[in-house]
C-alpha cells in the first residue's frame, strides 16, 4: 500500500530529469498515484515525453499558463477523463533573464509583469479551475524560494514574485479551506535546475549555501520530492497556508558567515 493509492496527481512545470519537478514525480509515482504532467512549449516536449514513458504517464499536455483557453483546456480533459483531481502541483516560474541581475530598479515593467503572470498569477488559475474537481478536498502546493523573504544577489523580479506566490499560497489556503483544500509551499534551498541555470552567480550560490546552512550540505529534488509526498497525502490532513522549509536549515541563519570567516575579519 503506498500512500497515494488510487490518487491523481496533477503536475505542472517538468522540464527535464534535473528539474524539481521530476523529483516530486518519481517520488508521487512510487507511492502509488496516477500521475499527470503538463509542459511549457515544444522545446520542452522532447525532454518531457521520454520522462512520461518512463513512469507510464499517458496523460501529457502542453499548457501555456498565460493563456486562460490553454488551462481551460487541460482541465476540461481531466474533467472528462478522470472526473476528479486530488493533487495540483505548480512548479511553473520564469523571468527575462534581463530583469535578473544588474540593479533592481532597472527592472523593466514588461518583464516585472510577465514573471508575476507566470510564476506567481497561475496558482490562482490554475486552483480555480482545479477546485470543481476537488469535492473531497484535495493538496495544492507550489515551489517558492527565501528570497521572497530576505534579499538575494541578483535573483530581483523572480523574487518579487516569490514573494507574491507565497502571499497567494496563504489567501488561497483560506479561501478554499473551508471545501477541504490544503494550499502550501516548499521553499527548497539552491539545486541544479534548468531554471536556476538562469539566475546570474547560481554556481556561488550553490557553494556558499553547502558551506555555511546547518546542515553543511544541498538539498536535492529527491528531498523536495519527500515533502511534497507529505503535503500530497493524508499525513499533512491539517496543514495548509505554510510555507514548509527543505534547504538545510538554510533560513534560520541571521548571520551566514562561517567561524573561519568571521575570524578572518
Amino acid at each position: 500500500m503506498g500512500l497515494m493509492d488510487g490518487k491523481i496527481a496533477l503536475i505542472f512545470g517538468l522540464a527535464n530529469k534535473n528539474s524539481i519537478a521530476w523529483g516530486i514525480v518519481k517520488k508521487l509515482h512510487q507511492e502509488g498515484a496516477t500521475i499527470l504532467l503538463s509542459y511549457a512549449g515544444e522545446i520542452m516536449e522532447k525532454r518531457v515525453f521520454p520522462l512520461a514513458q518512463e513512469i507510464g504517464c499517458d496523460f501529457v499536455e502542453p499548457c501555456d499558463v498565460t493563456r486562460d483557453e490553454d488551462l481551460d483546456a487541460i482541465f476540461a480533459k481531466i474533467r472528462d477523463r478522470y472526473g476528479r483531481l486530488d493533487t495540483l502541483v505548480h512548479s511553473v516560474a520564469f523571468a527575462n533573464r534581463d530583469d535578473l541581475g544588474g540593479r533592481f530598479v532597472d527592472i523593466s515593467r514588461d518583464g516585472f509583469k510577465l514573471a508575476l503572470d507566470i510564476s506567481a498569477y497561475s496558482l490562482i488559475a490554475m486552483t480555480r479551475r482545479a477546485e470543481p474537481l476537488m469535492p473531497d478536498g484535495g493538496s495544492i502546493m507550489s515551489m517558492t524560494y527565501y528570497a521572497a523573504e530576505k534579499v538575494m544577489p541578483r535573483y530581483h523580479v523572480m523574487a518579487v514574485a516569490k514573494s507574491a506566490l507565497e502571499t497567494i499560497t496563504k489567501y488561497l489556503a483560506n479561501d478554499v479551506g473551508q471545501k477541504g483544500i490544503r494550499v502550501n509551499a516548499i521553499s527548497a534551498g539552491p539545486i541544479k535546475t534548468l531554471a536556476a541555470a538562469g539566475v546570474p552567480g547560481i554556481r556561488a550560490m550553490l557553494k556558499y549555501s553547502e558551506k555555511t546552512s546547518p546542515l553543511r550540505r544541498l538539498v536535492s529534488q529527491e528531498d523536495v520530492g519527500d515533502t511534497a509526498l507529505y503535503l500530497a497525502s493524508d499525513l499533512s490532513r491539517n496543514v495548509t497556508g505554510e510555507i514548509i522549509y527543505v534547504d538545510a536549515g538554510y533560513h534560520i541563519l541571521g548571520l551566514t558567515a562561517t567561524e573561519e570567516e568571521l575570524a578572518e575579519i
